[in-house]
């Protein structure tokens, strides 16, 4: 078998060569020199962008050249928002914060990315701004920053009408307690006791400080202690506070009517044309008397005045000559009238007691007394109603309770079969401004009763 031949080439190799030079001079010049269909192509594109471009921004922009787009472009997006960043100006922000349990200002300061020597700075102020760090939970904290971040006012609400806050000023911090001015309007309301003066007024509305006032009101009249029973009823008109009409808190009582036992009382609140405030009945007789009848609020009697009674310590056969009211240690005692302290110290048995002279006839005592009331010492002067300390259980007494003893000319009465003694009336022209006064607000209060009374017919 015969080999195969190899094939001659049907091109001298120098044309090959050639050839491929030529080839190669055309590829490059295909490269660097674009046909005119691959440039139109390019244009198309180029255009088309712009256009989109020119359609968003809602402005004509001419048409660029292939070469003019290869250049690097400034965007006009970042110079709108460039120009939109320079003209909005800088403003304050704030953060709240609400204290959780075991929170401490320190804390919420490290957590705030406050330093603690600016809290330090703060609530060394002064000595009211130190009270802004005796926070409690559910409290809240409002951080008032400037714009570059730095803390312009740190302030806390306490209630709905006050506002503590400490404000950066000039030459450091300075404490300010801000007020609410509520809008003050008329309120009514009426209750019938079925268990307690507390649970009647409680369903009425009235706040604690109401029920307090009203019971302080007509305590000369009636022994809140002894006297109320069901049936027993009241009507009230006073001030209430608003702000942007909500209710935020209640100022004086008005007038008031309160039937104990079958017997109407009135009082109504009255400036007197020296300046001087109390309470009035409608007939202008001042409610105030020389006496209250209890110098204990709401306490139950444990123990009467008694000629013979056993002592529950000594267990003997003793004259109880005063009344004693049970109530819980630390309850105030009140100064039954004007007088001066003629003894605030240990008394024997009694332990640590008051006893207040009044005038030249009448004179009270106040004995187991857990302890004195600020400013009240041998040789001073109270009001009626001021607060001379507090129940306790001192010297002989089986358990926290008031022993109170009233002495007529020396001698010792009960001092709740005693005939209240009437302070001077409202006479002349004083009596007629008065009226003009009451007049109004006992009429309102009728009405007011009697728009309630026929809602329930």
């Amino acid at each position: 078998m015969q080999p195969l031949k190899t094939r001659r080439p049907l091109y001298p190799k120098g044309h090959l060569l050639a050839a491929s030079g030529i080839a190669a001079l055309l590829s490059l010049a295909l490269l660097v020199f674009p046909s005119r269909e691959v440039e139109a192509k390019k244009t198309y594109l180029s255009q088309e962008l712009e256009l989109a471009h020119s359609s968003f921004l809602q402005e004509a922009v001419p048409p660029t050249s292939p070469l003019e787009l290869e250049e690097p472009q400034e965007d006009p997006f970042a110079q709108i928002a460039s120009e939109e960043g320079a003209n909005e100006p800088e403003v304050p922000w704030q953060m709240r914060v609400t204290v959780s349990r075991g929170d401490t200002l320190s804390t919420i300061f490290s957590q705030v990315g406050l330093s603690a020597g600016l809290l330090h700075e703060m609530l060394n102020s002064s000595k009211e701004a130190r009270q802004l760090g005796r926070i409690r939970e559910g409290q809240e904290l409002d951080f008032h920053f400037s714009p570059d971040g730095q803390l312009q006012r740190l302030s806390s609400p306490l209630s709905q009408l006050e506002t503590i806050q400490i404000q950066k000023t000039e030459t450091g911090y300075t404490f300010e307690r801000v007020l609410a001015d509520p809008e003050m309007r008329q309120a009514y309301a009426h209750a019938t006791i079925t268990s307690s003066l507390f649970d009647a007024a409680n369903q009425a509305g009235l706040s604690h400080s109401l029920i307090m006032d009203l019971a302080n009101v007509f305590g000369y009249d009636i022994d809140f202690a002894m006297d109320i029973r069901e049936g027993d009823e009241f009507d009230v008109l006073y001030e209430q506070k608003t702000l942007n009409d909500e209710v935020v808190g209640s100022g004086a009582i008005l007038a008031a009517r309160f039937v104990n036992r079958g017997t109407t009382y009135t009082a109504v609140r009255y400036t007197t044309s020296k300046g001087e405030t109390g309470y009035y009945t409608a007939e202008g007789n001042n409610v105030r008397k020389a006496f209250i009848r209890t110098p204990v609020d709401f306490a139950r009697i444990s123990s009467r005045f008694s000629k013979g009674r056993k002592h529950p310590i000594l267990n003997k056969i003793r004259a109880h000559k005063g009344v004693d009211y049970a109530a819980p240690r630390g309850t105030p005692i009140k100064a039954a009238g004007d007088g001066k302290v003629i003894l605030a110290g240990t008394k024997g048995g009694y332990g640590n007691t008051v006893v207040i002279q009044h005038g030249s006839r009448y004179r009270t005592l106040y004995a187991h007394m857990q302890g004195f009331a600020k400013n009240v010492r041998t040789g001073s002067t109270v009001k009626q109603g001021q607060i001379i300390g507090y129940i306790g259980t001192t010297g002989l007494s089986t358990g926290p309770h008031l022993h109170y003893e009233f002495q007529v000319n020396g001698t010792h009465v009960d001092p709740l079969s005693q005939k209240q003694l009437i302070a001077d009336p409202l006479s002349g022209k004083e009596k007629q401004r008065f009226l003009q006064h009451s007049t109004p607000l006992m009429a309102q209060l009728n009405q007011e009763r009697s728009v309630m009374l026929a809602r329930k017919d």
